[in-house]
This record gives structure tokens, sequence and C-alpha cells, in this order.
């Protein structure tokens, strides 16, 4: 095992540990948006199908009925799961792959020492 091979595997481990450094932040990301839209969603449920619903689109708010506002939020929702579950995959895949050059740099840093 050679010095280059050891800064090769150091540039990978520091590559996969910005891309956790990513993931994470993306993670989070998702779950401030999951949990913006489940207040908005409680919200719904405090009202009535006769309320008045308002979207903003632009610097115009539109009327919107009731039951298609808060479908638009249900889908959101799930939507944001189905994303932070791939985030989580993500970051498990990475995870693994991490651990992996780690015990790879350990064994070449053994070797050269």
């Amino acid at each position: 095992m050679s010095k280059e091979e050891f800064e090769k595997v150091s540039m990978e481990f520091s590559r996969l540990q910005n891309q956790m450094n990513e993931l994470i932040g993306a993670r989070s990301q998702l779950e401030t948006q999951f949990q913006e839209n489940k207040i908005v969603l409680d919200e719904f449920e405090l009202l009535d199908d006769s309320a008045k619903i308002y979207k903003l689109t632009g610097p115009v708010l539109l009327p919107q009925e009731y039951s298609e506002a808060k479908m638009n939020v249900e889908k959101r929702i799930d939507f944001i799961k189905g994303e932070i579950t791939r985030v989580e995959d993500k970051i498990k895949s990475s995870e693994s792959d991490m651990a992996a050059a780690r015990e790879k740099l350990l064994a070449i840093r053994s070797q050269l020492m």
C-alpha cells in the first residue's frame, strides 16, 4: 500500500463526509416542511367545509375550495414522507460507504507505519 492510495482513499472519505452533510441538511429541511404542512393540516381540521380558504399565488390571494386545499396539503405531506424515506435510505447507504472507507484508511495507515 502506498501513500498515494492512502491519499486517494482519504479524499474519497472526505467526499463521503460532504455528501453525508448535504443529506443531513436535506433531511432537516424536509422534516421542517413536513412539520409546517402538518400544522396546516391540523388547522384544516378545525375548519368546517364552508370555510373560506385562500391560496397565495405570487402576490395575489386566490379563493380555493376547502376540499381541494386540504387534499393538496395531504398530497404534499405524502410526497414529503416519501422524500424523507428516500433521503434516509441514502444516508444509510452513505454511512456504510463511510464505514468501509474508514476501515480501508485504517488498514492502509497501519501498513504505512
